[in-house]
């Protein structure tokens, strides 16, 4: 994934944003692999997309401008463990006016279960509970099958706390949704 991901920031693609895009990919790579230093840097170079005009920035199926930075380093982060870090980048982004209460479901949705999977680490049923019940509230209202499966994966997450009644109600209710 690495390398082709590097072939096509070579390119010399006409749209530069293509190559910060290409390294938000790579910070994934690199977070999966474990390397939290590949993992920052890459998402620095990311980051630099901020600094392209308006007409350097792709319109077209890819719109990478930088407005997911935040959430996209808090669950590199979380991936990584790094979860005081991935719980700052989380909260910023959840104060963006885009991922607001009513706004994007789906991107709300993805940073809501990354909060309860960074409660699910610490053994915080509260934080677990809070954070998923909202995330489920809003895969209902959506019908998005992306929160949902986001949902199923943070049941694995449970561990130890699986135990307590508040968390199995929350993955009994996180069992019903649809993921079409």
């Amino acid at each position: 994934m690495l390398g082709a991901a590097e072939r096509l920031a070579g390119r010399g693609d006409r749209n530069l944003s293509t190559r910060h895009w290409v390294a938000s990919v790579q910070a994934e790579a690199y977070a999966a692999l474990g390397d939290l230093d590949a993992c920052e840097h890459a998402m620095e170079r990311a980051e630099a997309v901020r600094d392209l005009s308006a007409d350097s920035v792709n319109g077209g199926w890819l719109r990478f401008d930088g407005a997911r930075l935040a959430e996209e380093r808090g669950s590199r982060y979380v991936q990584l463990g790094r979860l005081g870090l991935a719980e700052e980048a989380l909260e910023r982004a959840l104060a963006q006016t885009a991922l607001a209460t009513g706004q994007s479901y789906r991107r709300r949705g993805a940073v809501l279960t990354d909060m309860a999977a960074i409660g699910a680490k610490r053994r915080d049923a509260d934080q677990v509970v809070a954070y998923g019940k909202e995330a489920i509230s809003l895969a209902r209202a959506s019908g998005s099958g992306y929160v949902a499966r986001r949902l199923q994966g943070l049941c694995d997450e449970f561990g130890p706390l699986r135990r307590d009644h508040r968390v199995a109600e929350l993955g009994a209710e996180i069992a019903t949704l649809s993921t079409p």
